[in-house]
Order: structure tokens, then C-alpha cells, then sequence
């Protein structure tokens, strides 16, 4: 499929510092794209991608991260974070064989997985993106990328690359703040000459047109799509 995930975008009020501290941890090297700071990704890991907009504010993202047991443990992940700038949420206190809540430097939040989690088994350092939303939004970004469905049960779905790698999961509602909704979104590649025909596959799928290439899926989530030359 000509359609291709190359990240997720945090807009930051410090996207250099953002940046830099997602570089140290995952060990990539940034460049720049587009008006934003680019971590890559590869066929198994998500590319993770930061520009300049809004601070987290007092709402909670619809998007975090979930880094899992790879080359380090979860308490080797922990110190890694925090010498990067991260600090642990709340009162510090991890629980045994729990996940530990974290805050990059500009206090958006993501995860450390306990070692062994078998859930993200061989998914890599960057385990997963785990978003709100409902199951029609699992399904509509697992016929938008041609990627399987790995995890279907309640309200929670999740789809993987085929290669493996990063999951993307939903889980929930979401009530979109009044400031900053739109601050975490995708961004997908596609070659021009199929610009067109990928535009009109996924508003069939359930996607709205905001202008340009822009789009909102199914439950309102902003996504952009890009032509490669």
C-alpha cells in the first residue's frame, strides 16, 4: 500500500528541548522537517515528530507513549528518562510489576512498561502510541495502513505494523479540551502520484476533508498527508 505512518507529531512550546530529550532516550538522531524536528522511525518503530504550538496545559493528551523492555529494564528505562530531563509523576513511587507514569520536559505524559509485560513482547523500545477513542477508530487506522488488528476486546483495539514494532492502540472516550485539541496528530506519507486516489480511499473509509491536506478520522482526530516526490 502506497500510504505510509511516518510519525506522530507533539506540538511543544519547546520542541528543540522536547527533541533532544526523545533523541537521548531512544537513541535517534534528529533532522529537520518541515517547520518541526524529526526523530525517525523505521519499519518497526514509529517516528516520533515535534513542532511548535501549545503547552499541555492542564487537559490530558489524547496520545501518550509507552516505552517497553528492550536493550534496558524498566528501571535502567526510568534513570535513562530522568538524566535526559524526565521526572516521574506523582509521588515517585513505581509499584512492583507495575508501570511507571513519567513527564518529558515539558510535562507531557507517557509510560514505562514493567519488564516481561507480555503485551508488548518484542515491540521494541517505542512499545506503543496509546490514544483515546472508541473502536471505530482502531478499525478505520487499521484500513487506512493496511495493517492488521492484533488486539480487539471491549472498547480497547490496537493495530501493528505487519513488520511488528510500535503498536497503535485506542481505549476510551475523549472530550476534546478547548485549547490544544489538535496539538498530537499523524503524519502520513504518500507517493503524488497517488495523492489523489489515497485522498479519496480514505474520506470512503470515514475521514473528513478540513482543507488542504488535512484530515480528521472518524472520532475527529487531526492527521495530515503529505506528497513524497
Amino acid at each position: 500500500m502506497p500510504l505510509e505512518l511516518q510519525s506522530v507529531t507533539f506540538e511543544s512550546p519547546d520542541p528543540v528541548l522536547d527533541a533532544q530529550f526523545w533523541a537521548a532516550v531512544l537513541g535517534r538522531s534528529p533532522i529537520e522537517d518541515a517547520g518541526g524536528i524529526l526523530l525517525p522511525g523505521s519499519p518497526r518503530q514509529l517516528g516520533l515528530r515535534f513542532a511548535a504550538g501549545a503547552a499541555h496545559g492542564n487537559e490530558r493528551n489524547r496520545m501518550h507513549l509507552h516505552l517497553s523492555e528492550a536493550t534496558r529494564n524498566q528501571w535502567e528505562t526510568i534513570e535513562a528518562c530522568r538524566a535526559a530531563g524526565g521526572r516521574l509523576r506523582g509521588n515517585g513511587h513505581v509499584p512492583t510489576n507495575s508501570y511507571a507514569a513519567m513527564a518529558d520536559p515539558v510535562d507531557d505524559e507517557f509510560c514505562v512498561i514493567e519488564d516481561g509485560n507480555p503485551y508488548l513482547e518484542g515491540c521494541g523500545p517505542l512499545g506503543e502510541l496509546t490514544c483515546a477513542g472508541p473502536p471505530l477508530v482502531g478499525q478505520f487506522w487499521s484500513h487506512a495502513l493496511g495493517w492488521p488488528l492484533v488486539w480487539e476486546q471491549g472498547e480497547e483495539t490496537a493495530t501493528q505494523s505487519p513488520a511488528g514494532g510500535t503498536k497503535l492502540a485506542w481505549s476510551g472516550e475523549w472530550s476534546p479540551p478547548a485549547i490544544g485539541a489538535d496539538r498530537q496528530y499523524f503524519v502520513l506519507t504518500v507517493d503524488g502520484e497517488e495523492f489523489d486516489r489515497e485522498t479519496d480511499r480514505l474520506l470512503g473509509l470515514g475521514a473528513s476533508s478540513i482543507g488542504g491536506a488535512t484530515f480528521r478520522d472518524p472520532d475527529g482526530m487531526q492527521f495530515v498527508l503529505r506528497q513524497q516526490p
